[in-house]
């Protein structure tokens, strides 16, 4: 009888907008969800904590409830369960029953151990935890102890109880195939939505499967082996285990860090090496503009050799110079200017230079 349901209510903070092209499309919703005014400030109370009612109990109808025209009082919906390690799943399917009509007033009954224990199993919480848990749940109004395993004519007026809510599958229990048959006859039963992956069974079933984690786990937080139930040679197992998962998580911390410096190590190195070639390739392209074939050094050398050349080798006549044979005979006049800055010759100079002077002569 654990009520783990959810409603196909309005939940999503989407609305439809019309496009561009004139159809509707899903967005956001731009504004805000008003804040609530009046917040809960206390739990909800036991139903044998309330004062008793001073009118006559006369059911609602359905349509009277789905109207909101009930005479002078709230529809009151039951919703009943073990809520046993109290999740969002039972606080969905609370949230359904309280929905379900426009002004709900939603009492909600909670097995005590001794029946839970015998249909339905061992539990994690004890009753009152249970009890405590439920009673913390924005949706309930009101709260049954020791609610019963199967719904009585006798029970449903004591409590005037006007609609039982829960899911629409059949809950086959204490020799029943469905123990709401009766209440879905009587026109009293107000289905529900299950709210599908979440359940106390599948929370229990993914402690025992983590079963050593969760133990090594509240070992570390300082729970004694005793009150964990465990042995001390898994004690100690659980402990080595540890280390070595601290072992592992340094090996791999450094692994990481190696990975990022080797990371850095590599970019500054790709870094590197891509100045290493732009520059590669500026000192390539200066040297041969120096020193290649049509470089600035072999124009400098050409030049040089030019000049040098130029200096060194003689300047030739002009053409337009007369030749010897044009030449006039060179003048006699030369002689007296010879002797008078030479010293006297002697005889046989003498002789000789009137012979070429004669045979000048003669010519």
């Amino acid at each position: 009888m654990q009520a783990q349901s959810s409603g196909d209510l309005p939940l999503s903070r989407k609305r439809k907008r019309d496009g561009s092209n004139g159809e509707m499309e899903e967005g956001e919703r731009t504004g805000k969800i008003p804040r609530c005014t009046v917040g809960l400030r206390q739990p909800a109370p036991f139903s044998d904590e309330l004062e008793p009612a001073d009118k006559p109990y006369k059911r609602v109808s359905m349509d009277e409830a789905k109207q909101g025209t009930s005479p002078d009082r709230p529809v009151r919906v039951y919703a009943d369960g073990i809520f046993d390690v109290f999740h969002s799943g039972h606080a969905r399917a609370l949230m359904q029953a309280k929905c379900l009509f426009p002004n709900t007033h939603l009492i909600v009954g909670v097995c005590n151990d001794d029946l839970t224990h015998k249909y339905k199993g061992f539990t994690v919480m004890n009753e009152d935890e249970r009890y405590d848990a439920v009673s913390h749940c924005r949706y309930v109004d009101e709260i049954v102890r020791d609610a019963p395993w199967t719904l009585t004519h006798e029970f449903l007026t004591k409590h005037r109880i006007d609609f039982v809510a829960h899911d629409d599958i059949p809950y086959s229990s204490a020799g029943s195939d469905d123990v709401y048959k009766h209440i879905k006859a009587a026109g009293m039963f107000a289905p529900t939505q299950r709210t599908e992956g979440i359940s106390t069974s599948d929370i229990i079933t993914r402690i025992v499967r983590d079963y050593d984690v969760y133990v090594r786990r509240n070992l570390q937080r300082g729970y004694t082996a005793k009150e964990l139930n465990v042995s001390f040679i898994n004690e100690k197992k659980y402990h080595l285990q540890e280390r070595v998962d601290k072992v592992k998580r340094r090996v791999r911390d450094v692994e990481e860090k190696s990975k990022e410096f080797v990371q850095k190590v590599e970019e500054k190195s790709i870094d590197l090496i891509q100045k290493w070639e732009e520059k590669s390739r500026e000192f390539i392209g200066n040297f041969l503009q120096m020193f290649g074939p049509e470089g600035a050094l072999k124009h400098m050398l050409k030049e040089g050799k030019g000049r040098m050349l130029q200096a060194i080798s003689p300047r030739h006549s002009p053409s337009s110079s007369p030749t010897r044979e044009e030449r006039s005979p060179s003048p006699t006049f030369r002689l007296p200017f010879f002797s008078r800055t030479s010293p006297p010759p002697s005889p046989h100079h003498s002789g000789a230079r009137g012979y070429l002077i004669s045979e000048d002569d003669e010519e």
